[in-house]
């Protein structure tokens, strides 16, 4: 097993971008159940996807596919987000152009990116991440929507028409599962969510 360079932190000296993508790349290599993320100068983790969260992945991959053929729903990738491009971000899913991401490394600029997809975990953090950070970090990196799957809600959230320069959407909507939602802007997909009742507990 590698060993990962120590470094000592204090208040005057926050973590670097630079330095986070050492730590996340030595972390992907070492483990694949987790994910980091850096998002307000501090690192997240991502737990493990259960099957549920997969299945779900897929479901959307192929609604994407069928309704917008020219897009692609890439689930592997991590995002360079917030003012500046100061954070990184693990999203479920990136809605792009076919081939998009052609050239680029395993952190994509924003730039070209139509749709963010989240999906909540069953853990302590989702809340922070998943409602609060992510949505504000997307606004900054001006993605015209973000998805949010809220399985504890039993809904999706769609949030759109960002807001740069003050970290939010403008507009945000909310279907329980079982509605259909259309997602607007660039997306133009509508989807009919009933099957999602399938992927909660």
């Amino acid at each position: 097993m590698a060993v990962m360079p120590e470094r000592t932190m204090s208040e005057t000296s926050p973590m670097s971008v630079e330095e986070f993508e050492k730590i996340a790349a030595f972390s992907a290599e070492e483990t694949e159940a987790a994910r980091l993320e850096f998002i307000n100068e501090r690192i997240g983790i991502k737990g493990a996807r259960d099957g549920n969260h997969s299945e779900l992945v897929m479901w959307l991959i192929r609604r994407c596919m069928q309704a917008r053929p020219e897009f692609g729903l890439t689930p592997t990738l991590g995002l360079k987000v917030e003012a500046y491009r100061r954070g990184r971000a693990e999203p479920d899913g990136m809605l792009a152009p076919v081939d998009h991401f052609v050239g680029r490394g395993h952190w994509a600029d924003a730039e070209g990116v139509l749709m963010t997809v989240e999906i909540t975990s069953y853990d302590s953090d989702t809340h922070a991440r998943d409602r609060v950070e992510k949505p504000a970090a997307y606004a900054e990196a001006d993605i015209p929507v973000y998805l949010l799957v809220d399985r504890d809600a039993g809904a999706i959230v769609v949030h759109s028409n960002p807001d740069p320069e003050h970290s939010h959407y403008r507009d945000t909507h909310t279907a329980l599962f079982g509605e259909r939602v259309r997602l607007p802007g660039p997306v133009g997909i509508e989807l009919d969510t009933e099957q999602l009742k399938r992927y909660v507990r």
